[in-house]
């Protein structure tokens, strides 16, 4: 199942870097509210690219490259919900 999900992931970013230049705009002046299509294009996939890498960020960070599930994660929370005692303390001093 991790497998198909990873490959799932490499398909979307496949997909959405190949969408990511408008070839076909090219050479159309056509506007539209005083800005050009293609401009229209970049702000509509940014928009697009922004949801997701965030749908990506939320269910799938790490795949195909961390092993184990994310309770074996450094600084990952313990089940009774604290931190767990070998994460390190980020910043700050440790008082």
């Amino acid at each position: 199942m991790r497998r198909r999900e990873l490959w799932g992931w490499i398909a979307v970013a496949v997909v959405l870097s190949a969408l990511a230049i408008p070839w076909f705009l090219w050479g159309d002046d056509t506007l539209v509210a005083g800005v050009p299509l293609w401009l229209w294009w970049h702000v509509g996939w940014m928009g697009l690219t922004s949801i997701v890498f965030w749908l990506f960020a939320q269910r799938a960070w790490g795949i195909g490259i961390e092993s184990g599930s994310v309770s074996d994660r450094p600084g990952a929370s313990d089940p009774a919900g604290g931190e767990r005692a070998s994460s390190p303390t980020v910043g700050g001093d440790d008082r």
